[in-house]
Protein backbone atom coordinates (compact mmCIF):
# COMPACT_ATOMS: atom_id res chain seq x y z
CA UNK A 1 0.00 0.00 0.00
CA UNK A 2 1.35 3.42 -0.94
CA UNK A 3 1.58 6.54 1.19
CA UNK A 4 0.51 10.04 0.33
CA UNK A 5 3.72 11.07 -1.39
CA UNK A 6 2.94 12.94 -4.61
CA UNK A 7 1.73 16.16 -2.98
CA UNK A 8 4.86 16.08 -0.81
CA UNK A 9 7.12 15.52 -3.84
CA UNK A 10 5.95 18.35 -6.07
CA UNK A 11 7.72 21.67 -5.63
CA UNK A 12 4.68 23.82 -6.35
CA UNK A 13 1.18 23.02 -5.01
CA UNK A 14 -0.44 23.39 -8.43
CA UNK A 15 -2.23 20.57 -10.24
CA UNK A 16 -3.29 20.77 -13.87
CA UNK A 17 -6.96 19.86 -14.16
CA UNK A 18 -7.61 17.13 -16.72
CA UNK A 19 -9.30 18.97 -19.61
CA UNK A 20 -10.96 16.27 -21.69
CA UNK A 21 -11.99 16.83 -25.26
CA UNK A 22 -8.85 18.45 -26.63
CA UNK A 23 -7.34 21.14 -24.37
CA UNK A 24 -5.19 18.67 -22.44
CA UNK A 25 -2.12 17.59 -24.40
CA UNK A 26 1.03 15.69 -23.43
CA UNK A 27 2.93 18.94 -23.97
CA UNK A 28 0.74 20.79 -21.47
CA UNK A 29 0.88 18.06 -18.83
CA UNK A 30 4.64 17.71 -19.19
CA UNK A 31 5.19 21.47 -18.97
CA UNK A 32 3.28 21.72 -15.70
CA UNK A 33 5.13 18.75 -14.20
CA UNK A 34 8.51 20.07 -15.35
CA UNK A 35 7.71 23.40 -13.69
CA UNK A 36 7.27 21.66 -10.35
CA UNK A 37 3.53 21.02 -10.38
CA UNK A 38 1.53 17.91 -11.26
CA UNK A 39 0.45 17.58 -14.86
CA UNK A 40 -2.61 15.50 -15.71
CA UNK A 41 -3.67 13.74 -18.88
CA UNK A 42 -7.40 13.50 -19.56
CA UNK A 43 -8.46 9.98 -20.47
CA UNK A 44 -12.03 11.01 -21.24
CA UNK A 45 -13.16 10.50 -24.86
CA UNK A 46 -9.85 8.86 -25.82
CA UNK A 47 -9.40 5.24 -26.81
CA UNK A 48 -7.13 3.19 -24.59
CA UNK A 49 -4.54 3.16 -27.38
CA UNK A 50 -4.62 6.95 -27.75
CA UNK A 51 -4.26 7.36 -23.98
CA UNK A 52 -1.31 4.98 -23.97
CA UNK A 53 0.35 7.09 -26.67
CA UNK A 54 -0.27 10.32 -24.73
CA UNK A 55 1.24 8.86 -21.57
CA UNK A 56 4.34 7.77 -23.48
CA UNK A 57 4.65 11.17 -25.14
CA UNK A 58 4.34 13.07 -21.86
CA UNK A 59 6.86 10.81 -20.15
CA UNK A 60 9.34 11.53 -22.92
CA UNK A 61 9.07 15.24 -22.17
CA UNK A 62 9.30 15.30 -18.38
CA UNK A 63 10.89 13.45 -15.50
CA UNK A 64 8.21 14.80 -13.17
CA UNK A 65 5.19 12.93 -11.87
CA UNK A 66 2.11 12.59 -14.07
CA UNK A 67 -1.54 11.85 -13.47
CA UNK A 68 -4.27 10.30 -15.60
CA UNK A 69 -7.97 10.98 -15.14
CA UNK A 70 -10.69 8.44 -15.98
CA UNK A 71 -14.46 8.86 -16.29
CA UNK A 72 -16.40 6.45 -14.08
CA UNK A 73 -19.25 5.11 -16.25
CA UNK A 74 -22.87 5.79 -15.39
CA UNK A 75 -26.06 4.13 -16.60
CA UNK A 76 -28.01 4.44 -19.86
CA UNK A 77 -30.88 6.92 -20.09
CA UNK A 78 -34.36 6.15 -21.43
CA UNK A 79 -34.52 7.20 -25.07
CA UNK A 80 -37.76 9.21 -24.97
CA UNK A 81 -36.38 12.42 -23.53
CA UNK A 82 -33.34 12.26 -25.79
CA UNK A 83 -35.50 11.78 -28.89
CA UNK A 84 -37.56 14.84 -27.98
CA UNK A 85 -34.40 16.88 -27.52
CA UNK A 86 -33.04 15.68 -30.86
CA UNK A 87 -36.17 16.91 -32.62
CA UNK A 88 -35.78 20.28 -30.93
CA UNK A 89 -32.19 20.63 -32.13
CA UNK A 90 -32.86 19.89 -35.81
CA UNK A 91 -33.19 23.58 -36.70
CA UNK A 92 -30.01 24.53 -34.86
CA UNK A 93 -28.11 21.76 -36.64
CA UNK A 94 -29.40 22.96 -40.02
CA UNK A 95 -28.18 26.48 -39.30
CA UNK A 96 -24.75 25.05 -38.54
CA UNK A 97 -24.78 23.02 -41.74
CA UNK A 98 -24.56 19.81 -39.73
CA UNK A 99 -26.57 16.70 -39.01
CA UNK A 100 -27.77 15.70 -35.58
CA UNK A 101 -25.61 12.90 -34.22
CA UNK A 102 -26.77 9.45 -33.17
CA UNK A 103 -27.30 9.39 -29.40
CA UNK A 104 -25.82 6.34 -27.76
CA UNK A 105 -24.53 5.12 -24.43
CA UNK A 106 -21.03 3.84 -23.80
CA UNK A 107 -18.74 3.47 -20.81
CA UNK A 108 -15.86 5.46 -22.33
CA UNK A 109 -13.77 2.29 -22.69
CA UNK A 110 -13.62 2.02 -18.91
CA UNK A 111 -12.28 -1.53 -18.70
CA UNK A 112 -9.55 -0.98 -21.27
CA UNK A 113 -8.35 2.28 -19.76
CA UNK A 114 -8.42 0.93 -16.23
CA UNK A 115 -6.41 -2.07 -17.40
CA UNK A 116 -3.91 0.34 -18.97
CA UNK A 117 -3.26 2.33 -15.80
CA UNK A 118 -2.98 -0.88 -13.79
CA UNK A 119 -0.52 -2.39 -16.25
CA UNK A 120 1.57 0.76 -16.68
CA UNK A 121 0.77 3.02 -13.71
CA UNK A 122 1.41 6.74 -13.53
CA UNK A 123 1.93 8.59 -10.27
CA UNK A 124 -1.77 9.41 -9.81
CA UNK A 125 -4.96 7.95 -11.22
CA UNK A 126 -7.95 10.19 -10.60
CA UNK A 127 -11.63 9.49 -11.08
CA UNK A 128 -14.47 11.77 -12.14
CA UNK A 129 -18.25 11.25 -12.55
CA UNK A 130 -18.43 8.63 -9.86
CA UNK A 131 -16.78 6.77 -7.02
CA UNK A 132 -15.09 3.50 -7.95
CA UNK A 133 -15.65 0.64 -5.58
CA UNK A 134 -12.96 -0.37 -3.13
CA UNK A 135 -11.67 -3.16 -5.38
CA UNK A 136 -10.77 -0.62 -8.08
CA UNK A 137 -9.13 1.71 -5.55
CA UNK A 138 -7.17 -1.20 -4.07
CA UNK A 139 -6.02 -2.32 -7.52
CA UNK A 140 -4.84 1.17 -8.43
CA UNK A 141 -2.91 1.49 -5.19
CA UNK A 142 -1.45 -2.00 -5.49
CA UNK A 143 -0.19 -1.09 -8.95
CA UNK A 144 1.78 1.78 -7.42
CA UNK A 145 -0.46 4.72 -8.26
CA UNK A 146 -2.30 7.04 -5.89
CA UNK A 147 -6.09 7.02 -6.22
CA UNK A 148 -7.74 10.46 -6.23
CA UNK A 149 -11.50 10.99 -6.40
CA UNK A 150 -13.36 14.15 -7.43
CA UNK A 151 -16.11 15.12 -4.97
CA UNK A 152 -18.65 17.93 -4.99
CA UNK A 153 -20.40 17.43 -1.64
CA UNK A 154 -19.43 16.38 1.89
CA UNK A 155 -21.46 13.17 1.41
CA UNK A 156 -19.46 12.27 -1.69
CA UNK A 157 -16.27 13.00 0.21
CA UNK A 158 -17.31 10.58 2.95
CA UNK A 159 -18.10 7.88 0.39
CA UNK A 160 -14.76 8.33 -1.39
CA UNK A 161 -12.92 8.18 1.92
CA UNK A 162 -14.77 4.99 2.86
CA UNK A 163 -13.50 3.11 -0.22
CA UNK A 164 -9.89 4.09 0.40
CA UNK A 165 -9.22 7.15 -1.75
CA UNK A 166 -5.79 8.67 -1.12
CA UNK A 167 -6.73 12.26 -1.99
CA UNK A 168 -10.01 14.10 -2.49
CA UNK A 169 -10.37 16.70 -5.24
CA UNK A 170 -12.99 19.10 -3.89
CA UNK A 171 -14.70 20.74 -6.86
CA UNK A 172 -16.69 23.89 -6.18
CA UNK A 173 -19.55 25.20 -8.31
CA UNK A 174 -17.26 27.88 -9.75
CA UNK A 175 -15.39 25.30 -11.80
CA UNK A 176 -15.54 25.27 -15.58
CA UNK A 177 -16.55 22.20 -17.53
CA UNK A 178 -18.44 19.20 -16.22
CA UNK A 179 -19.43 18.72 -12.63
CA UNK A 180 -17.37 15.83 -11.37
CA UNK A 181 -19.85 14.51 -8.84
CA UNK A 182 -21.16 10.98 -8.52
CA UNK A 183 -24.65 11.65 -9.91
CA UNK A 184 -26.34 14.18 -12.17
CA UNK A 185 -29.83 14.36 -10.72
CA UNK A 186 -32.17 16.39 -12.95
CA UNK A 187 -34.22 17.25 -9.87
CA UNK A 188 -31.29 19.24 -8.48
CA UNK A 189 -31.35 22.92 -9.35
CA UNK A 190 -28.41 23.92 -11.54
CA UNK A 191 -27.72 26.74 -9.09
CA UNK A 192 -27.62 24.42 -6.10
CA UNK A 193 -24.35 23.08 -4.80
CA UNK A 194 -21.33 24.09 -2.80
CA UNK A 195 -18.93 26.87 -3.59
CA UNK A 196 -15.29 25.89 -3.19
CA UNK A 197 -14.58 27.69 0.08
CA UNK A 198 -17.65 26.21 1.76
CA UNK A 199 -16.89 22.74 0.43
CA UNK A 200 -13.27 22.85 1.56
CA UNK A 201 -14.20 23.80 5.11
CA UNK A 202 -16.92 21.18 5.39
CA UNK A 203 -14.82 18.35 3.98
CA UNK A 204 -11.74 19.31 6.01
CA UNK A 205 -13.87 19.10 9.15
CA UNK A 206 -14.79 15.46 8.46
CA UNK A 207 -11.60 13.90 7.10
CA UNK A 208 -7.84 14.05 7.46
CA UNK A 209 -7.29 13.02 3.84
CA UNK A 210 -5.30 15.51 1.74
CA UNK A 211 -7.55 17.85 -0.24
CA UNK A 212 -6.96 19.40 -3.66
CA UNK A 213 -9.10 22.47 -4.31
CA UNK A 214 -10.72 23.03 -7.71
CA UNK A 215 -13.06 25.69 -9.02
CA UNK A 216 -12.62 29.29 -10.10
CA UNK A 217 -8.88 29.50 -9.32
CA UNK A 218 -6.92 31.41 -11.96
CA UNK A 219 -4.57 33.61 -9.93
CA UNK A 220 -1.89 33.19 -7.31
CA UNK A 221 -4.18 34.82 -4.77
CA UNK A 222 -6.75 32.14 -5.57
CA UNK A 223 -4.15 29.44 -5.00
CA UNK A 224 -3.23 31.07 -1.68
CA UNK A 225 -6.84 31.20 -0.54
CA UNK A 226 -7.28 27.49 -1.24
CA UNK A 227 -4.14 26.64 0.73
CA UNK A 228 -5.25 28.86 3.62
CA UNK A 229 -8.60 27.05 3.69
CA UNK A 230 -6.90 23.70 4.17
CA UNK A 231 -6.12 22.38 0.69
CA UNK A 232 -2.74 20.80 0.05
CA UNK A 233 -2.78 22.01 -3.55
CA UNK A 234 -4.94 23.87 -6.04
CA UNK A 235 -6.18 22.31 -9.28
CA UNK A 236 -6.46 24.75 -12.18
CA UNK A 237 -7.96 24.09 -15.60
CA UNK A 238 -9.37 27.26 -17.13
CA UNK A 239 -6.17 29.09 -16.20
CA UNK A 240 -4.23 26.95 -18.71
CA UNK A 241 -6.69 27.06 -21.62
CA UNK A 242 -4.83 29.90 -23.34
CA UNK A 243 -1.34 28.46 -22.85
CA UNK A 244 0.34 27.65 -26.18
CA UNK A 245 0.82 24.01 -25.16
CA UNK A 246 -2.94 23.52 -24.73
CA UNK A 247 -5.03 22.05 -27.53
CA UNK A 248 -7.81 24.60 -26.96
CA UNK A 249 -9.66 25.59 -30.13
CA UNK A 250 -9.37 29.17 -31.32
CA UNK A 251 -13.05 29.90 -30.77
CA UNK A 252 -12.73 28.89 -27.12
CA UNK A 253 -9.45 30.75 -26.65
CA UNK A 254 -11.09 33.93 -27.89
CA UNK A 255 -14.16 33.50 -25.70
CA UNK A 256 -12.16 32.73 -22.55
CA UNK A 257 -10.06 35.87 -23.03
CA UNK A 258 -13.12 38.16 -23.03
CA UNK A 259 -15.38 39.07 -20.10
CA UNK A 260 -18.51 36.97 -20.23
CA UNK A 261 -21.04 35.45 -17.87
CA UNK A 262 -21.01 31.70 -17.32
CA UNK A 263 -23.86 29.35 -16.53
CA UNK A 264 -24.54 25.71 -15.74
CA UNK A 265 -26.07 23.70 -18.57
CA UNK A 266 -26.87 20.21 -19.82
CA UNK A 267 -27.56 21.52 -23.32
CA UNK A 268 -24.36 20.29 -24.95
CA UNK A 269 -23.70 16.91 -23.31
CA UNK A 270 -26.61 15.97 -21.08
CA UNK A 271 -24.52 16.44 -17.94
CA UNK A 272 -24.26 19.64 -15.92
CA UNK A 273 -21.26 21.72 -16.92
CA UNK A 274 -20.25 25.35 -16.65
CA UNK A 275 -19.60 27.29 -19.81
CA UNK A 276 -19.66 30.81 -21.15
CA UNK A 277 -23.19 31.81 -22.06
CA UNK A 278 -24.03 31.83 -25.75
CA UNK A 279 -27.06 31.37 -27.98
CA UNK A 280 -27.17 27.57 -27.77
CA UNK A 281 -26.77 27.49 -23.99
CA UNK A 282 -29.48 30.11 -23.44
CA UNK A 283 -31.99 28.56 -25.86
CA UNK A 284 -31.69 24.90 -24.94
CA UNK A 285 -30.60 24.56 -21.31
CA UNK A 286 -34.10 24.30 -19.88
CA UNK A 287 -35.13 21.60 -22.36
CA UNK A 288 -31.98 19.48 -22.18
CA UNK A 289 -32.42 16.10 -20.48
CA UNK A 290 -30.02 14.60 -17.97
CA UNK A 291 -28.68 12.05 -20.42
CA UNK A 292 -24.90 11.68 -20.58
CA UNK A 293 -23.22 10.64 -22.83
CA UNK A 294 -26.24 10.29 -25.13
CA UNK A 295 -26.64 14.06 -25.60
CA UNK A 296 -22.88 14.43 -26.01
CA UNK A 297 -23.03 12.24 -29.10
CA UNK A 298 -26.27 13.89 -30.27
CA UNK A 299 -24.71 17.37 -30.40
CA UNK A 300 -21.17 16.38 -31.39
CA UNK A 301 -21.52 17.00 -35.16
CA UNK A 302 -23.19 20.37 -34.56
CA UNK A 303 -20.44 21.46 -32.20
CA UNK A 304 -17.71 20.26 -34.56
CA UNK A 305 -19.22 22.27 -37.41
CA UNK A 306 -19.45 25.37 -35.22
CA UNK A 307 -15.82 25.06 -34.14
CA UNK A 308 -14.69 24.69 -37.75
CA UNK A 309 -16.68 27.78 -38.71
CA UNK A 310 -15.41 29.76 -35.74
CA UNK A 311 -18.98 30.24 -34.51
CA UNK A 312 -18.98 30.79 -30.73
CA UNK A 313 -22.78 30.68 -30.46
CA UNK A 314 -23.23 26.96 -31.11
CA UNK A 315 -20.27 25.39 -29.32
CA UNK A 316 -19.60 24.50 -25.69
CA UNK A 317 -17.26 27.13 -24.26
CA UNK A 318 -16.32 25.40 -21.02
CA UNK A 319 -14.78 27.88 -18.58
CA UNK A 320 -14.78 28.70 -14.89
CA UNK A 321 -16.26 31.86 -13.45
CA UNK A 322 -12.93 33.74 -13.42
CA UNK A 323 -11.99 32.94 -17.02
CA UNK A 324 -11.35 36.57 -18.00
CA UNK A 325 -8.36 36.63 -15.62
CA UNK A 326 -6.46 34.06 -17.69
CA UNK A 327 -3.35 34.81 -19.73
CA UNK A 328 -1.51 33.39 -22.74
CA UNK A 329 1.65 32.49 -20.84
CA UNK A 330 3.45 29.22 -21.57
CA UNK A 331 2.43 26.68 -18.96
CA UNK A 332 5.78 26.58 -17.17
CA UNK A 333 5.88 30.36 -16.87
CA UNK A 334 2.31 30.39 -15.62
CA UNK A 335 3.10 27.87 -12.89
CA UNK A 336 6.05 30.00 -11.77
CA UNK A 337 3.96 33.18 -11.76
CA UNK A 338 1.13 31.56 -9.85
CA UNK A 339 3.56 30.27 -7.23
CA UNK A 340 5.17 33.68 -6.83
CA UNK A 341 1.81 35.42 -6.55
CA UNK A 342 0.59 32.85 -4.03
CA UNK A 343 3.62 33.37 -1.81
CA UNK A 344 3.11 37.12 -1.93
CA UNK A 345 -0.59 36.79 -1.14
CA UNK A 346 0.07 34.51 1.83
CA UNK A 347 2.75 36.85 3.15
CA UNK A 348 0.42 39.84 2.82
CA UNK A 349 -2.34 37.97 4.63
CA UNK A 350 0.03 37.00 7.41
CA UNK A 351 1.11 40.61 7.76
CA UNK A 352 -2.49 41.73 8.05
CA UNK A 353 -3.06 39.23 10.83
CA UNK A 354 -0.13 40.61 12.81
Amino acid sequence: MIAHVILDRIDVPIVLAPLAGGPTTPQLAAAVSSAGGLGFLAGGYLSAGALRDQIASARAMTAGPLGVNLFVPGLPTASGSVDEYAARLSAAAALAGAEIGQPRFDDDAWDAKLALVLEDPVSVTSFTFGCPDSSVIDAVRSAGSEAWVTVTTPAEAAQAASVGADVLITQGMEAGGHRGGFTDDPAVDAFAGFGLLSLLQLVAAQTELPLVAAGGITTGAGVASALAAGARAAQLGTAFLRSPEAGTTQVQRDAVARPGATAMTRAFTGRLARGIRNQFLDEHSQAAPAAYPEVHYLTAPLRAAARSAGNPELVNLWAGQTHELTSELPAGELVARLASEARAALAAASARMS
